[in-house]
């Protein structure tokens, strides 16, 4: 049983703060969410470095951008709705065009909006930003993840979009974990199928896995936090090891994890790929594990459709 850690969010506000001390560039613009998004933290450490643009997201990102052309590093936070739905074009011409180093986190993404409404869920944010030009797109598992993570976009020159979850998170990784962008984690070994799997959703595929090996079928779990760019060698490499893959994600099927790695796969090593994730809908809001029972993303229900798959080959 894996403890209970941080909400992404909170491990992003912390983490945020935390390297601000270090790093003056570091500033933050928020969309009138951060109690929600955890920028408060920031706020109130660094009051003269925090600025509260109100709800215009498609304003926010222009103002990230110009603060960028001055040698900051702007993170810009907001709903993940709001970020890549409402702003999507001062992302990509203003952003992703000229490729400026701002910093787009995208909170409460996925499905469990804490019961904000359907129009609030976004879950096909990723398929949106991995298919713009010069965009890297990160989608950490848990605190430990996401605190890492933060280095390493910081780090990095030019746009990211960072995608974070609302709930408390399982602690998948301990401190010896290390995040790498562009790189493949292997959680687990086995030989009857590969499961690639990214964000949060790698946790409820870790523990589905346990299910799975007490039915005697033992899946190679490997998680992909970063979905661009991709780490070809890795999955070409995994997919080679079992001949079947399945792709799990709190996301639509259509354009993000599962479409990336097929993709790959259809270019380099071509075998079956079978994609878990959310159909091609809307959502609705709800408590959590009836939300995830019913879009066919919770454990049981994960663990069974990889069982089926499986035993159908």
């Amino acid at each position: 049983m894996l403890a209970t850690g941080k909400a992404l969010r909170v491990a992003f506000g912390e983490t945020v703060t935390e390297l601000a001390k270090d790093d003056p560039r570091i500033i933050v613009l928020d969309g009138d969410l951060g109690s929600s998004t955890r920028v408060d933290i920031f706020e109130k450490a660094f009051p003269d470095r925090f600025f509260q643009m109100g709800i215009a997201e498609q304003n926010m990102l222009g103002v990230a951008a110009g603060m960028a052309t001055m040698g900051f590093v702007p993170f810009v936070s907001t709903f993940a709705c709001f970020a890549v739905a409402r702003a999507l074009d001062s992302i990509r011409v203003l952003i992703a065009q000229p490729r400026l180093n701002v910093k787009i986190t995208g909170g409460y993404s996925g499905l469990l909006a804490g019961m904000t409404g359907k129009t609030h869920l976004m879950f096909d944010d990723v398929a949106i930003m991995r298919a713009m030009a010069n965009m890297v797109v990160v989608a950490p598992a848990d605190e430990v993840e996401t605190r890492q993570a933060m280095k390493a976009i910081t780090a990095y020159d030019g746009p990211v979009y960072l995608r974070l979850t609302r709930p408390e998170t399982p602690i998948l990784f301990d401190d010896t974990h290390r995040f790498e962008l562009g790189k493949t984690t292997e959680i687990r070994d086995g030989d009857d199928v590969t499961v690639f799997s990214t964000g949060v959703q790698t946790i409820r595929v870790f523990e589905a896995a346990q299910i799975l090996a007490a039915e005697g079928i033992e899946a190679k779990l490997v998680h992909v936090p970063t979905i661009k760019p991709l780490d070809e060698e890795a999955i070409v490499e995994a997919a080679k090891e079992t001949g079947f893959v399945v792709t799990a994600e709190e996301h639509t099927i259509i354009g993000g994890l599962g479409g990336a790695v097929a993709e790959t796969l259809g270019d380099r090593h071509p075998v079956p790929v079978k994609r878990i994730g959310l159909a091609d809908t809307f959502g609705e809001s709800g408590p959590n594990d009836a939300l995830l029972e019913k879009y066919g993303i919770s454990v049981e229900k994960t663990a069974a459709t990889i069982e089926a798959l499986v035993r159908a080959r």
